[in-house]
């Protein structure tokens, strides 16, 4: 597909009603699809990727959108674009798959930045690691760095803590930061400004080896750790 054909077909999105809000081109081998909700984004990937389709090589959801990634060699935009009101009719009825249940221990002793975001929200140190700890949380997205997964809805007592001004130049692997109304832990070493409350002994990615437990869909809960704990289950995996 040429530049200027995407462009024209961008300025031009599809829409379909009881789906997605519309759909545009994102390169010249996959198709973005917008929807009204996380829960229904959710429903139609997990559909998607039940469909077996030949021409489907990928699918990943993020938050209320939905990447279709296709074979150029086994269909074309359009072709694609047209096939997929098909394919989404089938997902109210085929339904949600239950994503898996991850939980994940968190030393909250660890959490460097717990005070600040009790001070910010007017609550004490206890009730903000009991309500971290008590949320189910859904992986919406996958990014960052490798597997980091982004986590929500924070209660609302816990929301609308700011990003840290000075972002660290360093945030350790298995920290637990939110900020906003999303939580997530870092997979690996990097700059980060979210503010920590805990942090996971857990190995949750193995680029290498191919080891990536979350995905979008699959719901996270915490559980409280002493940094004794903590130091005995150091560089374990999280269960696959």
């Amino acid at each position: 597909m040429s530049a200027a054909a995407a462009e024209e077909l961008s300025s031009k999105p599809v829409k379909f009603a009881m789906t997605w809000s519309r759909i545009v081109p994102l390169g010249d081998q996959a198709a973005l699809a917008y929807f009204d909700d996380e829960t229904t984004a959710l429903g139609f990937a997990a559909c998607l990727r039940h469909s077996h389709v030949p021409w489907l090589m990928d699918v990943v959801q993020a938050y209320a959108s939905v990447a279709v990634f296709f074979d150029p060699r086994l269909a074309n935009y359009a072709g694609v674009v047209s096939s997929l009101p098909t394919l989404a009719e089938a997902a109210p009825a085929q339904g949600q798959p239950p994503g898996r249940l991850h939980v994940i221990p968190c030393c909250y002793d660890l959490g460097l930045d717990l005070k600040r975001v009790a001070d910010h929200r007017g609550l004490d140190v206890d009730a903000v690691i009991r309500l971290h700890a008590e949320t189910l949380y859904t992986v919406y997205a996958i990014g960052f760095c490798p597997g980091y997964p982004f986590l929500g809805y924070l209660p609302q007592p816990l929301c609308g803590v700011p990003r840290m001004t000075t972002p660290r130049l360093r945030v350790e692997v298995g920290s637990v930061g939110l900020t906003g109304r999303q939580t997530g832990i870092y997979t690996e070493p990097r700059p980060g400004g979210w503010n920590l409350v805990g942090r996971t002994p857990l190995q949750l990615v193995d680029v290498a080896d191919g080891y990536f437990p979350l995905r979008t869909g699959d719901q996270v809960r915490f559980t409280p750790i002493s940094a004794q704990t903590f130091a005995e289950l150091e560089g374990r995996r999280l269960p696959s």
